[in-house]
């Protein structure tokens, strides 16, 4: 590495993982009908054990250390809204992706996390072999678990390969789910100011 680079990434395995892995997607190749020893393929077992083991690296974290890893005392009690926050999951039903964006709001009650957290506790349950609907409920349960605010609202819009790739092949779908707590069940003002902040 170059001794002016103050960065460097690096992306560790279990190895042992990787190489269980490996041996059931070269099985997966061979039963597809290809040659899992021709030039082209001959790295692609590893190489897909190890986007799998990235894609779902979801699972090995909690969300809710996440969270409280940067939790603040303070007063304000006003709509913390994060919008637009990308997401990459994998339909546990066909195993390919879905796409989207999450748009995330809490109120606060004594207490605010970083802001960076948010979109981390929306990766930490996108990267798991997912449905929407319960994704969705996941990130608003957590943060109403670890910050206990005044309400929590998640909305999230994503497109599924699985419904344009296959099946009904419908390339323009989009899916949006929505769960919301407290002041955004209660107070239809609040939910319309968080709906119309989305927009």
């Amino acid at each position: 590495m170059n001794e002016l680079t103050n960065y460097k990434r690096e992306d560790i395995y279990n190895q042992d993982n990787i190489e269980q892995l490996m041996v059931h997607y070269r099985e997966i190749l061979r039963l597809l009908g290809e040659d899992p020893d021709r030039e082209g393929l001959l790295k692609t077992p590893e190489r897909v054990a190890k986007a799998m083991s990235f894609i779902t690296k979801g699972y090995a974290q909690d969300p809710i250390e996440i969270l409280r890893s940067a939790m603040f005392k303070e007063e304000y009690q006003q709509m913390v809204l994060v919008k637009d926050i990308e997401l990459f999951s994998v339909c546990e039903h066909h195993m390919l992706p879905f796409i989207g964006k999450a748009h995330v709001a809490y109120i606060p009650n004594g207490y605010i996390t970083g802001l960076s957290k948010v979109a981390r506790v929306v990766e930490c349950f996108a990267r798991r072999l997912q449905v929407q609907e319960r994704l969705t409920v996941q990130i608003r349960d957590s943060i109403q678990q670890a910050l206990n605010p005044l309400g929590v609202a998640v909305v999230i819009e994503a497109s599924h390969t699985c419904m344009q790739m296959r099946g009904v092949e419908k390339q323009r779908s989009v899916t949006t789910t929505s769960a919301f707590t407290g002041v955004f069940l209660s107070d239809p003002r609040t939910r319309d100011e968080f709906m119309q902040l989305i927009k």
